[in-house]
């Protein structure tokens, strides 16, 4: 198995919605488990194919339970509101408290074609959540409210310049930290 580049904020290919999947093949299964290596030695508990610089509707997760593997997902309900300390893969070692519903229904087709219907709550809601945005094009800082997201812009935008960036102009994200880069 290879292990892909994660692509990072800047990157076109995170802003464009992927495209659904109509057949599963051998090629579609050996970038299933390449991503599943991805995601684990970056570490992180989510990863959808644009952030491997591939446009289509797939993503693969472990919360704890196992690596996963779903095709086509949209959540087909969500209720609630929770406020978590959420990272991502494609902007590495930042993180921000973001309100997501806290249930979520996803609705999906794994790599056998069977349908995948799954209720979840907390962080499996908001990985799906998170990873579903990854497939619309949608990154985390979107997900801010402005004044969040205008510091991140000007985090991002120091760090795009090789500039430091002081713990008090961004909340560099530590490794111990209890939030998950998602």
């Amino acid at each position: 198995m290879a292990t892909y580049d994660i692509r990072t904020f800047g990157d076109p290919v995170l802003r464009q919605r992927a495209l659904e999947i109509e057949d599963v093949d051998d090629k579609l299964v050996r970038l299933a488990e390449d991503m599943i290596e991805t995601m684990y030695d970056a570490p992180g508990v989510g990863l959808a194919a644009p952030q491997v610089g591939v446009q289509r509707r797939m993503f693969v997760y472990d919360v704890g339970e196992g690596p996963s593997v779903v095709l086509n997902a949209r959540i087909a309900e969500s209720d609630g509101e929770w406020t978590y300390d959420e990272g991502c893969l494609s902007i590495p070692g930042l993180s921000w408290e973001v309100v997501r519903p806290q249930t979520v229904r996803l609705v999906g087709v794994d790599l056998d074609g069977d349908e995948v219907d799954v209720d979840a709550d907390e962080l499996l809601a908001r990985c799906f959540q998170h990873e579903i945005d990854h497939l619309d094009g949608i990154l985390v800082v979107e997900r801010l409210d402005d004044a969040q997201r205008r510091e991140a812009m000007r985090v991002l935008r120091k760090r795009a310049l090789g500039e430091p960036v002081a713990v008090a102009e961004g909340r560099e994200r530590r490794r111990d930290a209890p939030g998950r880069e998602l």
